[in-house]
C-alpha cells in the first residue's frame, strides 16, 4: 500500500507537528508513506474568496502531484473535506469537466487520519499511550462536511491512559472559519471565548482537535488566558507511546517544534 501524506499549507507552515505525527502514526503501523514535494496548496483558501480559477489551478497541480498513490492521508478535515466536496463541483461549473473527473479520481483516496485508520486500516488501537486527561472539540469541516462521526474518539479511548473528559457544548463551532475570523473579528473572537470555557470546565490538561486552524484560534485564547491548558493534534496522541513520549502539550501553540519530552505529571487535586 503506497500512501501520500497531504500535510496540507496551515500544517507545512504553522503547525508542523501534526504531519510530522501523522507520518509516524502510519509507519508504525506498517504503512509505506511518501511526501510528493510537487504538491500545493489544494485551493480551498482561493475557493472560500472568490478566486475559483486560481483555486482550480492549483487542485490541478494538486491531483498531479498525488497520482499513483493508493490512498492520499491528511491531517486535517477541512482540506480533505475540500478536496473530496468542493473543488471537482467548481472546476465543473467553471467549465473544466476534465479538471472535475480528476478530482474525483483523487476524492476517492483521499482521507482525514481518523478516517484511514478506522475504515481502511481497520484499526483503533494504534499502540499509543497518553497519560493524560483530555478533551476532544470536532471540528465543523470533520463533522458536518466528511461526517467521521466517532471514529476520533474511538481512537482516543483506545490510547493506553488516556482519560478523556466530555466536553459541553462541543458540536458548537469555535470561530474560526478560515475567513470568517478575518471578516468578523468580534464574532470569532466571542465564540472562541465559548469554546475555550468550555474547556476549561472539563478540567482537562489537553485540547484535541483534528484541525490546525482549530487548534490554534482556540490555542491562542487559552494561551492568552494563561489557562494551562495546552492544545494537540490527534496525531500527536496517537503518535505518543510509552518509549516516545513526543511533543509535549507545552509546546508553543503556533506549532513550533520543541524538544521531544513528556508531558509532566498532573497534581493531584
Amino acid at each position: 500500500m503506497r500512501v501520500a501524506i497531504f500535510p496540507t499549507c496551515l500544517g507545512d507552515a504553522m503547525f508542523p507537528r501534526a504531519p510530522i505525527a501523522t507520518v509516524r502514526v502510519l509507519e508504525r503501523l506498517g504503512v509505506e508513506v511518501d511526501f510528493p514535494s510537487a504538491q500545493t496548496c489544494c485551493g480551498q483558501m482561493h475557493f472560500n474568496t472568490g478566486y475559483a480559477d486560481d483555486g482550480l489551478d492549483l487542485a490541478a497541480t494538486l491531483v498531479d502531484a498525488l497520482a499513483g498513490f493508493d490512498h492520499v492521508v491528511g491531517p486535517s478535515g477541512s482540506c480533505v473535506g475540500s478536496i473530496r466536496h468542493q473543488s471537482a463541483d467548481i472546476a465543473r461549473r467553471r467549465g473544466r469537466t476534465s479538471l472535475g473527473d480528476a478530482i474525483d479520481d483523487l476524492a476517492a483516496r483521499t482521507f482525514e487520519l481518523s478516517e484511514f485508520l478506522v475504515d481502511v486500516l481497520d484499526v483503533t488501537d494504534v499502540g499509543a499511550s497518553f497519560p493524560h486527561s483530555v478533551t476532544y472539540h470536532p471540528t465543523c469541516h470533520s463533522m458536518r462536511m466528511l461526517g467521521v462521526g466517532d471514529r476520533p474518539v474511538q481512537l482516543l479511548r483506545a490510547v493506553r491512559g488516556l482519560h478523556l473528559r466530555e466536553l459541553q457544548a462541543a458540536d458548537e463551532c469555535c470561530g474560526f472559519g478560515g475567513t470568517f475570523a478575518l471578516k468578523n473579528a468580534a464574532v470569532s473572537s466571542a465564540m472562541g471565548a465559548d469554546k475555550a470555557r468550555h474547556v476549561r470546565n472539563t478540567g482537562a490538561e489537553v485540547l484535541v482537535a483534528g484541525d490546525a486552524s482549530c487548534l490554534l484560534h482556540i490555542g491562542g485564547v487559552l494561551s492568552r488566558q494563561e489557562s494551562g491548558v495546552r492544545v494537540m493534534h490527534l496525531a500527536e496522541v496517537l503518535a505518543a507511546t510509552d518509549a516516545r513520549p513526543d511533543v509535549a502539550p507545552g509546546a508553543d501553540p503556533r506549532g513550533a517544534v520543541p524538544p521531544m519530552a513528556p508531558v509532566p505529571p498532573r497534581a493531584a487535586s
